[in-house]
């Protein structure tokens, strides 16, 4: 068994992500070295998990902690130490927090959605259809739709759209923003929340925000003011800006593996398995980030973490691990198995994931059903990608049907 003081950290990512291709360096780590020492670009040294069964364990351990990372020089690849809110918790703080508003993302209330996001879907794909191809898709159609789902569930108004979702990049970036940058629209965001939540206290309704605001001011205990903004905010960021991205990145992987579409094409009711698949399939990190510390001594995948040494969990390549996944390079709509950690694992599993799934459903069955011709309206390289997010994505996708 190895441990830190044997081992020399290399640098970390190990290079700029390519569209939405998976590192070939991690193949090789699940084969050979599943769990290595790795230098981010900004905070400490930290191990790097590639292979599922140990990216499980950092996951759903308790003795993997995000709270111990409070006041640590944290493994990041941003210059900034960032205020994760309730995803730096760990129970009993984090549970207090999600138990509030877990009761909207449960599988019965997405479902009484999933008829409006229908409703929105073709609502969109009617606008693109009418004003003719090309269109961006990203813009006219994976933008707007998950934006206006959330702002329903949480009841913000979607004109506010602009704003919020500018602001929301403050969540999401690693060098797109400056620190000041990043400052400035994380108050911006906090600022906008704080006047709804005023208004809510003067002029009540029965949305998610609604329901928080009464959580907090019938029961101190349970929420403060700042928790109760930060909270908002981060619902509101967390629960349009994942999807916004995926949307495209589904796409973009079908339009890539012309065999798959069309069996998808000819099969509708794949739709549900090809979202986990898709899922599991793309890598939408564009690093492995939010570490866990250990807080005690424990052996994982053949390696000595001693208590105090962060843990990054690598999700994409734990999704591509042969001993889980059969042929796991190769994309299959129909797979049956498929226990991917697209959404995390663990007390801190996606608290939307639920809502992610359905609106992803409803996206790629409308997409598929209703422009049966679609395709890229430009030569795949020229397809823009973002860059200095956490997450990777097309900047734009334009196409064609």
């Amino acid at each position: 068994m190895t441990d830190s003081q044997q081992v020399t950290a290399r640098p970390y990512p190990f290079a700029a992500p390519d569209r939405l291709n998976l590192d070939p360096h991690y193949a090789r780590l699940r084969r050979d070295e599943p769990l290595i020492r790795v230098q981010l670009p900004f905070g400490e040294e930290a191990w790097l998990a590639t292979r599922y069964e140990d990216v499980r364990v950092v996951l759903g351990d308790a003795r993997f902690s995000r709270a111990a990372g409070v006041g640590r020089d944290q493994p990041r690849t941003m210059p900034r130490q960032p205020d994760l809110g309730m995803l730096g918790m760990d129970p009993p703080d984090h549970t207090r927090l999600r138990r509030l508003v877990a009761k909207a993302f449960t599988a019965r209330r997405v479902e009484l959605l999933r008829t409006r996001a229908q409703e929105i879907a073709d609502g969109l794909v009617d606008e693109m259809v009418e004003a003719g191809p090309p269109a961006d898709l990203v813009e006219r159609f994976a933008t707007p739709l998950p934006i206006q789902v959330i702002c329903e569930l949480l009841g913000v108004p979607f004109a506010d759209r602009d704003s919020f979702h500018r602001w929301s990049e403050a969540i999401v970036s690693t060098t797109s923003l400056s620190p000041q940058q990043v400052q400035e629209y994380l108050e911006s965001l906090w600022g906008y929340i704080g006047e709804l939540v005023a208004i809510r206290r003067r002029e009540p309704i029965d949305d998610l925000l609604g329901a928080m605001v009464r959580a907090r001011d019938e029961n101190e205990d349970r929420l403060t003011e700042q928790e109760l903004v930060q909270l908002a905010a981060g619902l509101l960021a967390a629960g349009h800006e994942t999807t916004v991205t995926q949307i495209p990145n589904f796409v973009y992987v079908l339009l890539e593996n012309p065999s798959e579409l069309a069996r998808l094409r000819s099969d509708p009711a794949l739709i549900p398995s090809a979202v986990e698949e898709l899922m599991r399939y793309v890598p939408l990190g564009a690093a492995s980030a939010f570490p866990r510390y250990a807080t005690e001594d424990i052996e994982l995948g053949g390696v000595l973490v001693r208590a105090g040494e962060p843990v990054l969990p690598a999700v994409g390549s734990a999704n591509r691990d042969a001993t889980v996944f059969t042929d796991p390079d190769r994309l299959d709509l129909g797979r049956e198995t498929n226990p991917h950690v697209g959404f995390g694992h663990g007390v801190h599993h996606c608290l939307g994931a639920q809502l992610a799934r359905m609106e992803l459903q409803v996206a790629i069955g409308t997409l598929v059903g209703r422009l049966p011709g679609l395709r890229l309206a430009v030569p795949e390289p020229e397809v823009p990608w973002k860059s200095g997010l956490l997450v990777r994505g097309p900047l734009a996708l334009p196409v064609a049907w």
